[in-house]
């Protein structure tokens, strides 16, 4: 199965969609987007999407129900963006964004290309793993190809820097191809949004990076709260496995605002496995009834105290419990039921 997840501007959980596994993602957008319209009464959208869920098909279709939307292009594919965007020799705007672990970096230019916006942005961060990470990659296939080229055949990864060589004797069918690592570079660091928007380049890359909470949510969802793997035979369900997953997911949303708002970061992990330990169990000592608690980790008693809720005492003595009392019914009928007891 295919499953979406609907956040607001905060991050918070909204609703889920699901569909069949066989869905390819670009067709699932604009359905999702009359839904959601239709079921919250929703007036203003911008549609923010990354690559992978767009095709021209919706595109023209956001155009046509007149929303507004902020989409990630395909710089390597898309013959417009490649050739005109990226060849462009409008300069380039130094942006700053403030992140947990410091400011990010950003350079951005806005071109207009047959009334169609597009936002080049380049992370200079990104930029830099980029070139590390083709540097080792080279240098492995360099390795590779002195030892033989039948171990590149099935590696992706190493052939769009590989090129045909001229068979002859006591050389190599492949090798390292410049031109192709000169234009790969040109690639470092960049993405590119095509957006028709009202807004600032600003807030068009801020908008665009709010996807990582959602990536972010996914990823909670799946490691953290265990939804996967789901075992289960029937449509019903799966879907209260994914709903009971996405009730998790909206308490630890609500959980962790809290947490922030005190100043604190928690760690899911830690605070799971403490919560799995902390127990209440009933012990009978001379004679009387006693409720005792395990003890509780600071940083679970710090994330009960930020939610205002109070954890019961350590031990708790407790009345007996009252002894069940079994009635019987004085009417009691036996044997088969007497015929007007059937429905006609």
């Amino acid at each position: 199965m295919i499953l979406g997840l609907v956040v607001d501007g905060s991050g918070f959980p909204i609703c889920t969609e699901m569909w069949p596994g066989n869905t390819a993602d670009v067709t699932t957008l604009l359905p999702a987007i009359d839904r959601l319209r239709q079921r919250f009464s929703i007036g203003g959208v911008c549609v923010v999407a990354d690559r992978g869920m767009i095709s021209a098909e919706t595109i023209a279709g956001l155009e046509q129900r007149q929303l507004q939307y902020i989409l990630g292009v395909r710089e390597r594919n898309d013959a417009t963006v490649k050739k005109l965007v990226l060849e462009h020799d409008g300069q380039f705007v130094p942006l700053a964004i403030e992140r947990q672990a410091g400011e990010t970096q950003l350079f951005v230019k806005e071109i207009r290309i047959d009334d169609k916006r597009y936002i080049v942005c380049r992370n200079e961060e990104e930029a830099e793993k980029d070139r590390r990470d083709r540097e080792a990659i080279v240098a492995a296939l360099d390795a590779q190809l002195k030892k033989g080229d039948k171990a590149l055949i099935g590696n992706s990864g190493y052939r769009r820097y590989l090129r045909k060589s001229r068979e002859t004797k006591d050389q190599h069918t492949f090798e390292i191809d410049v031109g192709k690592l000169a234009e790969e570079a040109r690639f470092d660091g960049i993405f590119v949004l095509r957006t028709n928007a009202k807004i600032t380049p600003l807030q068009a890359v801020l908008r665009y990076r709010g996807l990582l909470q959602v990536e972010n949510l996914f990823l909670r969802t799946k490691a953290i709260m265990r939804t996967r793997p789901i075992f289960h035979s029937s449509d019903a369900a799966i879907r209260g496995h994914v709903f009971c997953s996405f009730l998790a997911l909206t308490m630890q949303k609500s959980l962790e605002d809290l947490a922030r708002q005190a100043g604190v970061v928690p760690e899911w992990k830690i605070l799971l496995r403490d919560l799995d330990s902390l127990q209440q169990v009933h012990l009978r000592h001379r004679g009387n009834d006693w409720l005792v608690r395990t003890d509780a980790s600071k940083p679970l008693a710090d994330l009960f105290r930020h939610a205002h809720i109070g954890l019961p005492p350590r031990a708790k003595q407790i009345g007996p419990p009252k002894p069940r009392t079994i009635t019987t019914s004085r009417w009691k009928r036996r044997g088969r039921p007497r015929r007007s007891a059937t429905p006609l």
